[in-house]
C-alpha cells in the first residue's frame, strides 16, 4: 500500500491549519511513517502537483490522501476515514467531533 498526502501551502508560505491538524493526528497515533509521499498544492499555483492531482481526482480541499494498492486507487478526504479504513484503527466520536470545522458548515 502506498499513501500520498496532499497538503496545501498558503500564499504566505504557511501550511494550512487542517493539514497541520491531520499531520498531528497521524503523528500522535504513530501512523506518520505510513505516509509515503507528501505532494504540495500551492494556493497561488494552479499548476502545482497537488493542485493538478486534486483537479484530476475532483477534490477541492486539502488535506486529502491517495491510497494505491493491489485494489487500485482510493481517495480519502478525511484523515479519520483513512485511519479507520486503511490503518484499521478505532476512531472515537470525540475525535470525529473535533474535526468538524464551523467554516465548512456554512453557518
Amino acid at each position: 500500500m502506498r499513501v500520498t498526502m496532499v497538503k496545501k501551502r498558503l500564499v504566505d508560505g504557511s501550511e494550512c491549519r487542517k493539514c497541520q491538524d491531520a499531520t498531528a493526528l497521524l503523528k500522535s497515533r504513530g501512523l506518520w511513517d505510513q505516509v509515503d509521499e507528501i505532494v504540495w498544492a500551492l494556493e497561488d499555483d494552479p499548476a502545482s502537483a497537488g493542485m493538478v492531482l486534486g483537479q484530476r481526482l475532483g477534490i477541492e480541499q486539502a488535506p486529502f490522501f491517495v491510497v494505491s494498492d493491489e485494489r487500485g486507487e482510493a481517495v480519502y478526504g478525511s484523515v479519520l476515514q483513512l485511519v479507520r479504513d486503511r490503518f484499521d484503527r478505532t476512531v472515537t466520536a470525540a475525535e470525529q467531533a473535533q474535526t468538524i470545522d464551523v467554516d465548512d458548515l456554512g453557518i
